[in-house]
């Protein structure tokens, strides 16, 4: 399975793809992602068996499409979040507003 790039039309490998997962927000539910090869940065949910991809909207996360991924899980931790598939886990944390302020 391939998950694309909307931006550029490149293709990853799941664990290219979700190694490129730098930020969670917890309230939102959503995953910030940043193309490898274009640079491009979108925000998705991770559901089980499926990608949403859409846009943060009045304060919610609004998605409009979907991509399956049969197998894919998340479990959400207090300061991440862990996507699995298969046997592979990844760990996207979350950013705390004090590292946020702290990096400007």
């Amino acid at each position: 399975m391939l998950i694309p790039c909307f931006a550029c039309d490149s293709r990853f490998r799941p664990d290219e793809y979700f190694l490129a997962c730098h930020d969670y927000n917890r309230g939102m539910d959503l995953v910030a992602w940043t193309c490898p090869r274009c640079g491009n940065r979108d925000d998705l949910r991770v559901m089980p068996g499926a990608i949403g991809f859409g846009y943060p909207r009045r304060g919610r996360f609004d998605i409009h499409d979907r991509l399956q991924v049969p197998g894919l899980r998340r479990h959400r931790q207090d300061l991440r979040l862990d996507i699995s598939l298969d046997q592979e886990v990844w760990r996207v944390p979350t950013r705390t507003r004090g590292l946020a302020h702290a990096t400007r």
